[in-house]
């Protein structure tokens, strides 16, 4: 007669990896055997579900090293679960859950969960909602180069618990880059790494708060979440009127704010870029009333029929806080951002931060590399061009296919305002979701509106991959024509 035991799991020519697997397993066996217990605990274990079909056991010596039993015992155990039909074993491959050995189901049915979603992800064939990058093109050959060096150059103590700063290899190189490419005045004492511009806004406004800030200045049109994060830190958000060219900065003295969260470099989501004469008197003001300025630079990096706007901090270190995100650059998923700080606020932010929300070391060491080596620049221009085309590409549908629309915010960013006629942007938005594109009204992004609000539509032309875009922009078009002309 076979021996049972002669298809255990670590019999020759089975896999050594058996010999890692871990399993729990209760063994309460009481007046039973530690067999019969051991029996009934993996046949349960099989039945209801914890053990799913094909999962792979440890074999018999791991499996009885690991219960303080003998090894004999789990090899005749698992030869009988196999003789019953739970188990199989095959020469090379070890023990396994049968296939055929179906949990029990539920008598009860399991209640529902809803499923969260990101407020930009679309369940949609076409995604042009603004806040994301072409994600398709994100440079996995050039990160995982990086992160390979970062690994091999780490240090020992950058695999434990990091301090609320930051990798200092990350604020060197970003101190150099943010210097460099958007005329910031930085020393790495001051620049803290953060999980995104949203984790670093809420530091602020917490720092904001605790030095007796009650009102922040924001502009009428911009993102809500944005708002929300002030809102939870006890603070109110004012509403500072936009125009083509950015925030408007003479109603400041008025306003009664202690701070002011702008986006100067692009305004989200008219588009204008903050004139010189603005962002002086910006300056003054903060200067004048003791306030702070935040400076949201999203996408200062893509630019292309303008010069390189400096950042706004570059005029006063001492008044401006510049907030910035790998999101737009890279991709989203990394949870990178950065602050730099005016040296008398640095101890404050650091002690808001404490330990919380702490990116990854191994993140922002490849991030550093990557930096250090030149292949974010690289990535920068390469998008800078490949946006360049995009944006080519959809305005040059709406002049054929939908003349009746004006394209403005076209100088920089990932991201165009389609003026529409009024009364129709709702409409618009409708006939695209109903084709499969998901678009954004301007209103979902008016905090104060205008007394003659603008009647638009946003429409992001960075995020759909390479292969979509030309369905995005047919569908884009058909949304544009009214119902009063042809379909296309």
């Amino acid at each position: 007669m076979m021996d049972k035991r002669a298809t255990s799991a670590d019999e020759p020519g089975a896999s050594d990896w058996a010999t890692s697997l871990d399993l729990h397993v209760d063994l309460h066996h009481g007046t039973r055997s530690i067999s019969a217990s051991l029996t009934r605990a993996l046949r349960d274990a099989v039945r209801g579900g914890r053990l799913a079909p094909g999962t792979r056991l440890p074999s018999s010596r791991a499996l009885a090293a690991d219960l303080g039993i003998a090894r004999n015992t789990v090899a005749d155990v698992y030869g009988e679960l196999v003789a019953e039909g739970w188990l199989t074993a095959r020469q090379g491959s070890g023990t396994r859950v049968a296939r055929r050995a179906e949990p029990r189901r539920s008598v009860r049915k399991a209640r529902a969960v809803p499923e969260l979603r990101h407020p930009l992800a679309t369940p949609l064939t076409y995604n042009m909602l603004p806040g994301q990058p072409t994600l398709s093109a994100f440079p996995r050959t050039a990160w995982a180069t990086a992160m390979r060096r970062a690994l091999a150059a780490a240090p020992s103590e950058a695999f434990g618990y990091q301090g609320p700063a930051g990798r200092i290899e990350l604020r060197r190189e970003l101190a150099g880059y943010l210097a460099r490419a958007r005329g910031v005045q930085v020393a790495p004492e001051r620049v803290v790494v953060c999980s995104g511009f949203v984790h670093g806004l809420g530091l602020m406004a917490r720092v904001l708060k605790a030095q007796g800030a009650r009102r922040v200045g924001v502009e009428s049109y911009g993102i809500a979440e944005h708002r929300a994060v002030l809102e939870r830190a006890g603070l109110r958000p004012v509403a500072i009127p936009v125009d083509a060219d950015g925030m408007r900065t003479e109603g400041l003295a008025d306003s009664g704010v202690q701070a002011v969260l702008l986006t100067p470099a692009h305004q989200f989501a008219l588009g204008g870029a903050l004139p010189a004469e603005r962002r002086a008197e910006l300056v003054d003001w903060a200067r004048r009333t003791g306030g702070l300025v935040l400076e949201d630079d999203y996408d200062g990096e893509f630019r292309y029929d303008r010069q390189p706007i400096g950042a706004l901090q570059g005029l006063d270190p001492d008044r401006v806080v510049y907030l910035g995100t790998a999101s737009k650059s890279l991709a989203p998923a990394l949870r990178l951002g950065w602050m730099v700080v005016p040296e008398r606020l640095a101890g404050e932010v650091l002690r808001a931060k404490g330990m919380e929300w702490s990116a990854s070391s191994l993140d922002q060491l490849a991030l550093a590399e990557l930096i250090s080596s030149g292949g974010y620049d690289r990535h920068i221009r390469a998008m800078r061009q490949r946006y360049r085309r995009r944006r080519d590409q959809l305005v040059a549908m709406v002049e054929e296919r939908a003349p009746h629309v004006r394209v403005t915010g076209l100088a920089a960013g990932l991201q165009a305002l389609l003026l529409v006629p009024p009364g129709t942007d709702a409409a618009v938005v409708e006939r695209a979701r109903r084709d499969g594109l998901a678009l954004m009204p301007l209103s979902s992004v008016a905090f104060a509106p205008p007394p003659s609000p603008l009647h638009a539509v946003i429409a992001n032309y960075a995020a759909p991959p390479d292969h979509l875009y030309p369905g995005a922009l047919a569908a884009l078009a058909r949304a544009l024509t009214t119902s009063g002309e042809a379909q296309p």
